[in-house]
C-alpha cells in the first residue's frame, strides 16, 4: 500500500509543478472515492449492532506497543456514507507508525441513529480502545482521535465530553483519556451550521431530532462550540477552498477556545478543498500528518 501512495503522491506533485500556470483542483469526492479499498489487519466489533465495529490497523515494523489513533468518518451522519473512505487515511497513519481504529457506527438513517445513538456508538468505539489493548500491541494511554467534517465534530465532541452530566444518555464514568483531537474541515458549531443552506446543513437537525431552538439541551451537549472545553488539545485543519464547511467554524472555535485558555489552533491550507485533507496522495498529507505528530 506504501507503493500505492507513493506513487499517487508523485503524480499529483507531477500534475501540480507541470501546470505552473494553473491554480491547484481541490480533489472531489469522486476522486476518494475511487481510490482502491486497503484492507485493515482486523475487523472488530465493539457492540452488538451490526454497526457496531471498527477496522484496526497496525504497523509492520517494530513490536508495539503502538500510539493509537481513532479515525472518525463524516458523510453528513448520513447512513449513505460509511467508513470506507478513511481508510486511506488510516493506511496511510498505520505507515506512518500508529495503529489505527478506523470506527463505524449507527448513522442518520440507521436504526438507532441520530441523537443519542450515534453519540453512544463513537463514545464506546472510543473506549474500546482499552479493550484492543488486551490483546494486541496497541498502547491504550497514548490516543489521539482525528475526524473528517462530520466526523472531525464527533472527534472534538469526544475531546470534551467529560463534562457532560450524569443525568445525559451521552454519560460516560471513565471516558478513555486522549492526547488530541484533529478535526479535518470539522464542524464545531452545529447550532449555526444546521441554519445555513446546503445538504450537509440540512442534516443537523434529522441528527438531533429538531433544531437548536427545539432543543437547546441536546446542542449544549454535543456542539463543541458550545459545551465546556476539556484539556485535551485540538488542531482544526481547514482547507481555505472548502464549498461544505466554512473556515469560519475552525476560527470561531478557535478563538472560544484561546479565550478560555485551551489549546486550540487553526491550520489553514490556501489551495486545499473539503477532500484534499483525506488523501494521503495530496500535497497536504504532510502538513496533516505532522499535526498529527504534534498532539502526541
Amino acid at each position: 500500500m506504501r507503493s500505492i501512495y507513493a506513487l499517487l503522491f508523485l503524480l499529483t506533485m507531477f500534475h501540480v509543478s507541470s501546470a505552473q500556470n494553473q491554480t491547484y483542483q481541490p480533489l472531489t469526492w469522486q476522486d476518494i472515492a475511487a481510490l482502491p479499498i486497503p484492507t485493515p489487519d482486523h475487523t472488530i466489533k465493539y457492540g452488538t449492532d451490526s454497526l457496531q465495529f471498527g477496522e484496526l490497523r497496525l504497523p509492520k515494523q517494530g513490536k508495539g506497543p503502538f500510539p493509537v489513533v481513532v479515525v472518525v468518518h463524516g458523510g453528513c451522519w448520513l447512513s449513505a456514507y460509511n467508513l470506507n473512505y478513511m481508510s486511506h487515511v488510516s493506511a496511510a497513519l498505520t505507515e506512518a507508525g500508529y495503529a489505527t481504529w478506523n470506527i463505524e457506527f449507527r448513522r442518520v438513517g440507521d436504526t438507532g441513529g441520530g441523537w443519542p445513538g450515534t453519540f453512544q456508538d463513537v463514545a464506546l468505539a472510543t473506549d474500546f480502545v482499552r479493550e484492543l489493548a488486551k490483546k494486541h500491541p496497541v498502547d491504550a494511554k497514548n490516543v489521539a482521535v482525528i475526524g473528517h467534517s462530520a466526523g472531525g465534530h464527533l472527534a472534538l465532541w469526544l475531546a470534551n465530553r467529560e463534562h457532560i452530566s450524569a443525568s445525559s444518555p451521552l454519560y460516560t464514568k471513565k471516558p478513555l483519556k486522549l492526547k488530541g483531537a484533529i478535526a479535518l474541515a470539522g464542524i464545531p458549531d452545529l447550532a449555526t451550521y444546521g441554519t445555513q443552506q446546503g445538504s450537509c446543513n440540512e442534516a443537523v437537525p434529522q441528527l438531533m431530532g429538531g433544531t437548536a431552538a427545539e432543543y437547546p439541551e441536546r446542542y449544549a451537549q454535543v456542539s463543541p462550540h458550545q459545551m465546556r472545553l476539556g484539556a485535551v488539545p485540538s488542531r482544526l485543519v481547514q482547507g481555505a477552498k472548502d464549498p461544505i464547511v466554512p473556515v469560519s467554524q475552525a476560527e470561531n472555535f478557535a478563538k472560544k477556545a484561546t479565550a478560555a485558555s485551551a489549546d486550540s489552533d487553526v491550520i489553514l491550507l490556501p489551495e486545499a478543498g473539503h477532500f484534499d485533507l483525506v488523501a494521503p496522495q495530496a500535497p497536504f498529507w504532510p502538513q496533516i500528518l505532522q499535526t498529527v505528530t504534534s498532539v502526541f
